[in-house]
């Protein structure tokens, strides 16, 4: 009973979870990632947002090189808090711009991949990553 209410935290289970958890908030992220890079290859017309007015185009690259692109580098452990800041930014804007005036429903999963690139940010990604080698 007094582990559950213990301040104190084991170093090994630390970094497993830095682990675990950007490796999983990444794989998900891809799942919305990877449509939206499949769009390029369509032969429909690219349909997307543009908040902030830069173009349909420019702003769905913006999207992608931050789902795909950085989420593989976190999924690496590969400059993990560089990787971060472009998918905050990005989740930013869906939360705060895209879903202004939505409910607070529409915008929670973004908010929630803030949270989660924002911990990344602030953690980074832990010894069990490829960072930790450019560290020695």
């Amino acid at each position: 009973m007094k582990w559950i209410f213990s301040i104190k935290y084991s170093q090994t289970l630390l970094h497993f979870w830095l682990l675990v958890s950007r490796v999983l908030i990444s794989v998900f992220m891809l799942t919305h990632g990877w449509p939206k890079l499949m769009r390029f290859f369509s032969e429909d017309s690219i349909r997307f947002a543009d908040p902030l007015g830069v173009g349909v185009i420019p702003s769905l690259l913006l999207a992608v090189f931050s789902e795909v692109v950085c989420s593989l580098f976190i999924i690496l452990g590969l400059g993990t808090r560089a990787a971060s800041i472009p998918l905050i930014i990005t989740m930013a804007v869906a939360a705060f711009v895209v879903h202004a005036d939505d409910p607070f429903a529409r915008k929670e999963m973004a908010l929630l991949y803030l949270l989660a690139y924002i911990m990344l940010l602030i953690f980074g990604s832990g010894k069990y990553s490829i960072d930790r080698y450019f560290r020695k």
